[in-house]
């Protein structure tokens, strides 16, 4: 295990779901993240697609007490850096380019990139990275996939994301090579939208509370 994995996991601290949101206004930041870390769910991935994401990191990052705030949908080392500046603890991207490991490892931030083929995920075990994201999980072959890499790739460890839903997640955490699932349905876009933090908070909470099936 590198030390990134283990600094990755001391912030996860055993969370079985992490939050991959998107938000459109800055100032639905902080209450969604004090809904989230109310519910449980203290790690949160905001993702970089919309204009104000940067901005709603440094807001959870500066006033929401007990979260851990991340950016997601990082694509090049420019967006590594203005994620960090802007108080990421950690780093997710859908893929894995070189010079993104290069970033990463010029940082003391960690990098959760995204593998799903043999070739991909060598290539981040040989940089030292052996805590992936699997995406598109569902659609690149889901649960049998994942068994499937337990033996012939073991050092590897996933958070399957894309395609994950209340309806399948502990089937996923249940698969011995993952440690957590990402999910959006924990932060729908009409509750965020119509300020539903109770809404976000319950939701969290059953998140919170997954088990492997």
């Amino acid at each position: 295990m590198s030390g990134k994995t283990e600094k990755l996991l001391s912030l996860l601290a055993g969370q079985p779901v992490i939050p991959v949101i998107k938000i459109k206004h800055a100032d639905d930041a902080v209450p969604l993240a004090r809904a989230l870390v109310a519910g449980g769910l203290r790690m949160i991935e905001i993702t970089l697609r919309t204009p104000d994401a940067l901005e709603c990191i440094r807001r959870v990052a500066k006033d929401v007490d007990g979260a851990i705030v991340g950016a997601g949908t990082v694509l090049n080392p420019k967006q590594f850096d203005e994620a960090v500046a802007a108080g990421s603890k950690f780093i997710v991207s859908p893929g894995l380019t070189t010079s993104l490991i290069a970033a990463a490892a010029n940082s003391d931030v960690p990098l959760l990139p995204g593998a799903i083929t043999p070739g991909e995920i060598m290539t981040a075990l040989e940089a030292g990275i052996d805590f992936l994201k699997f995406f598109p999980a569902e659609q690149a072959g889901g649960t049998t996939f994942l068994r499937s890499l337990a033996s012939p790739l073991a050092a590897a460890r996933f958070c399957p994301t894309g395609g994950v839903s209340p309806h399948n997640a502990e089937e996923y955490l249940a698969v011995p090579n993952v440690v957590c699932v990402g999910g959006s349905w924990v932060a729908p876009d009409d509750a965020i939208r119509e300020g539903k933090w109770d809404v976000i908070e319950s939701l969290a909470r059953g998140a919170s509370r997954l088990v492997p099936a």
